[in-house]
């Protein structure tokens, strides 16, 4: 059995199709978080997979944000899946139940708790030593502690809480847990790049909490050390805890084992992060079915990397997946009314069937005889309805009953036609009868020529307009090349004044307006620096700063960024 835990920072990071991500990933469980999809944009080609059975929780209060989703091969099918921790959201059969004691939660707690789409839980058959057990997999999004918000973190700590109640509740009924995910807290200074950047690192209340949480994982030899390092100082305290971090259990002094890094400083390249994504398994499962765990920083695509766990057990499926799993939402399991069953053509013989299991004359049977034919609605049967161009009357107003057929409507190129009335409004300006400008404009253009100038391009229509002109004006040719000539000049000039006009502009405006300031080059790595802007809410909110190039790392890596740091002058 092999389950994987990754936080994807959005759903639609699987670009190139979700089941090659899933394969690729090769595990029986995939438990992905931060998916950042609601239940009403969740599409069928991300909820039912080929070969899986997913279980999705979505935040209740905003879009595009949160969320978690446990993918199970259909070989690992659960027999019970239950969204949330609270018990709340569960109004079904197949739910896992031991909810713990909520005493110390008030009811809008527990509602908020649960609210943002942050647990899946679901329970397997596992076949340890030929008995049957079962293993509950508690699959969760831990909140972040927002500096600038300081009801989050409170929001965080009950979480935390609710989230060990309910572990340890499912474990004392018997089965065995795993919870896994990101759980938003680096645990020892091990896990963190710099934790002597943090002045109260080990007073942070989510490493207490995790303190609580878990069992050291330590052989009880090693507690006899006569001389405890820094590290085993940290974890003295790590012995009232139930769960085992796994990867420390069997990897207890690997460093530089981050699973998270910032995008904004392009901190990956340095490895300059965190260990913030984990799969927590109770001790005894830990020690007897767990052979390896480790983390997969070489897989992209977020911001954050898989971490997988391997178990000498193997899993036995259930025959019916619980009724949580997203293929039995209406809209993929084909209860609900699709917009295309409305603009394809429907099998009649499926639809009279269907006719007679509703009553007669419902609103049901009126919108589909309507759809199947849009034309004929009360029409009397064995009877062709004829459609004509007056067949629909507008209410309260008669149809015309002249003969509108021998007027047929004119197509498109007789908009860009010479209109004969100006030609007859140009004759009558010069004093010409119709007789006379007649033979005129048959001698300017005649019937072949006229044909001509219809079928070519636009060279031909230039044509036409000088014909109307000379006729208008009653110009020679000479006249006319003269005119043409100096409308020409005319324009140039024109042009050239407009261009000059331009540039004296582009000149005023440069002068006015400033571009961005040319970056400085930092001092150690003499490279051009980048331009930032202050996000962060107070008095520098809004200014602008630059700061070495490179991606930030420790302080010791040469390659990383430097602490070059230089404000931007509003003069400038």
């Amino acid at each position: 059995m092999e389950i994987v835990t990754w936080n994807i920072n959005g759903i639609r990071t699987f670009g190139g199709g979700i089941k090659n991500a899933l394969d690729s990933l090769g595990a029986d469980i995939i438990c992905v978080q931060e998916t950042k999809v609601t239940r009403d944009l969740l599409d069928e080609r991300t909820a039912v997979v080929e070969g899986y059975n997913s279980y999705f929780s979505y935040s209740r209060g905003r879009s595009g944000y949160s969320g978690v989703a446990t993918y199970c091969k259909d070989s690992a099918t659960p027999f019970a899946a239950e969204e949330g921790l609270t018990g709340l959201l569960t109004n079904h059969e197949g739910a896992v139940g031991c909810y713990g004691d909520h005493t110390e939660f008030s009811s809008e707690e527990l509602q908020l708790l649960d609210s943002e789409g942050r647990a899946v839980i679901t329970q397997h058959r596992i076949m340890c030593q030929d008995k049957e057990q079962t293993v509950t997999v508690i699959n969760v999004y831990c909140p972040r502690a927002d500096p600038e918000k300081p009801e989050r973190k409170q929001f965080k700590l009950q979480f935390y809480k609710l989230l060990q109640s309910r572990a340890e509740s499912v474990l004392k009924d018997g089965s065995h847990v795993i919870v896994l995910g990101d759980v938003n807290t680096s645990h020892r200074p091990i896990d963190h790049c710099d934790p002597s950047d943090n002045d109260d690192f080990s007073e942070n209340p989510g490493r207490k909490w995790l303190n609580g949480f878990l069992h050291s994982g330590r052989e009880e030899e090693d507690d006899d050390d006569d001389e405890p390092d820094e590290e085993s100082e940290v974890t003295d305290t790590i012995h009232s805890g139930i769960f085992v971090d796994t990867f420390r259990f069997f990897h207890p002094t690997r460093t530089n084992a981050f699973t998270c890094w910032s995008t904004l400083t392009g901190a990956r390249q340095t490895n300059y992060g965190t260990r913030i994504d984990y799969i927590l398994a109770d001790c005894q499962l830990a020690k007897e079915q767990f052979v390896a765990a480790d983390i997969m920083p070489e897989v992209e695509g977020s911001d954050h990397c898989p971490v997988w766990g391997k178990l000498s057990c193997s899993l036995l499926p259930s025959s019916k997946a619980p009724p949580l799993c997203t293929r039995y939402l209406p809209q993929f399991a084909g209860k609900q009314q699709k917009l295309s069953r409305f603009l394809v053509k429907v099998d009649q013989k499926s639809v009279q069937s269907e006719q007679k299991e509703v009553l007669p004359a419902s609103q049901e049977e009126e919108e589909r005889r309507e759809n199947l034919n849009p034309h004929g609605a009360g029409n009397v049967p064995g009877k062709k309805r004829l459609l004509t161009s007056h067949s629909v009357v507008p209410k309260g107003k008669k149809p015309k009953t002249g003969n509108t057929s021998s007027k047929p409507q004119g197509s498109l190129l007789s908009f860009f036609k010479p209109k004969q009335a100006n030609v007859g409004q140009c004759e009558k300006e010069t004093g010409l009868d119709e007789d006379a400008s007649s033979h005129s404009s048959q001698k300017a253009l005649s019937a072949g020529e006229m044909s001509s100038v219809t079928d070519t391009g636009n060279r031909d229509t230039e044509l036409v307009l000088d014909g109307s002109s000379q006729l208008c004006s009653g110009s020679t040719t000479a006249e006319t090349d003269k005119r043409v000539k100096t409308k020409h000049l005319s324009s140039q000039s024109a042009v050239g004044h407009s261009e000059a006009k331009k540039g004296a502009s582009l000149v005023f405006w440069k002068s006015v307006l400033h571009g961005p300031p040319p970056p400085p080059s930092c001092k150690v790595h003499g490279e051009p620096c980048v331009l930032r802007t202050v996000k962060k809410e107070g008095p520098n909110m809004g200014k602008q700063f630059f700061v070495c190039a490179r991606p930030q790392g420790h302080a010791s890596n040469p390659e990383a960024r430097c602490n070059f740091f230089a404000w931007v002058d509003k003069g400038k």
